[in-house]
C-alpha cells in the first residue's frame, strides 16, 4: 500500500478521497478535550448542552475534527511530507456529534518546485471533511513540502530505515 507521495505523483486537480471514515464516540472527544485541557461544557457535560445550548447535546471539539482529518489524509497526502509548512485557512462549517461519522477527501490545489533545493517541492491541498449524510462539517487548506523521488531513493526509497530479516 502506498504511503504519501512524492512530488512528481501529485497532479493539480486530483482528488484523494481518503479510507475508511471514523465514528466518533463520546470517548474520543472526551479523551482529546482532557488531553488538551480544553474543559468546555458545551463538549463534556451532556447536563449542560441539553439545558443551554441550541444543539441540545455535545458539540464534539472542533480541534479533534481537524485532526482527525488531517491524519486520515496522511497516507494519501503527507506520508512522505518532508515537513507540514502551513494551514492557511481552517473553517468548521457545521457541528458533529457523538456516533457522527467523518470522511475526508483532499483535493491538489497547487505545486510548485523548490526555489532552494531541486529535490522537494511544496503542494497545496483543500481538506474537506463530511459527515454520514454527506454534509461539509469542516475544510481546511495546507502547505506541504513533499520531496522528489529523487530525493526518496537518496535516502532508502519506499521504507527507509526497515530493517532486513537477520537470517539466525
Amino acid at each position: 500500500m502506498q504511503f504519501g507521495r512524492y512530488y512528481e505523483e501529485f497532479e493539480v486537480g486530483a482528488v484523494y478521497r481518503h479510507w475508511p471514515g471514523k465514528t466518533v464516540t463520546e470517548y474520543d472527544d472526551h479523551l482529546f478535550c482532557l488531553l488538551t485541557m480544553n474543559h468546555h461544557p458545551l463538549h463534556l457535560d451532556a447536563n449542560y448542552a441539553e439545558r443551554t445550548t441550541q444543539f441540545k447535546r455535545n458539540v464534539v471539539v472542533g480541534n479533534y475534527v481537524y485532526s482527525l482529518l488531517l491524519g486520515m489524509s496522511v497516507a494519501d497526502v503527507s506520508g512522505k511530507a518532508i515537513a507540514n509548512l502551513e494551514v492557511e485557512s481552517l473553517r468548521h462549517v457545521a457541528p458533529v456529534f457523538h456516533g457522527d461519522t467523518i470522511y475526508g477527501e483532499s483535493t491538489v490545489l497547487a505545486k510548485v518546485e523548490s526555489k532552494s533545493k531541486d529535490d522537494r517541492g511544496i503542494v497545496t491541498v483543500e481538506t474537506r471533511g463530511l459527515n454520514q449524510d454527506g454534509t461539509l462539517v469542516c475544510i481546511y487548506r495546507r502547505k506541504v513540502m513533499v520531496p522528489k523521488r529523487s530525493y526518496g531513493e537518496a535516502r532508502g526509497g519506499e521504507q527507509p530505515g526497515r530493517p532486513e530479516p537477520r537470517v539466525s
